[in-house]
């Protein structure tokens, strides 16, 4: 089973600290994120569909952009699953779901 958590952001929020327990998707709904993760040289921008993986005990800071922004996260890894199903993506039935609630 896999785990989806869906969160929003406002423009102007604190700076958040998430510290990853598995490994995860990260994937931009709407809006803009700035991310940075402990350890990587380069911040990362994501805007909306964009995703990143976050591995296991990662910390990871995340902004909004300015008109805010909405966010998902899956527990466990795209690749894996795509490995033991193929074709399947961690947020392909995602887009449906949001625009049936």
């Amino acid at each position: 089973m896999r785990e989806v958590r869906i969160f929003e952001l406002e423009q102007g929020e604190p700076v958040a600290a998430w510290r990853v327990a598995r490994p995860s998707i990260f994937k931009v709904i709407s809006g803009e994120i700035w991310l940075t993760v402990e350890g990587e040289t380069m911040d990362h921008w994501l805007a909306t569909g964009e995703s990143v993986e976050l591995p296991r005990h990662a910390v990871a800071w995340i902004s909004a952009g300015q008109a805010g922004a909405r966010f998902a996260v899956a527990s466990g890894s795209e690749h894996v699953a795509a490995k033991l199903i193929p074709g399947l993506s961690a947020f392909s039935w995602l887009p449906r779901w949001l625009s049936a609630a």
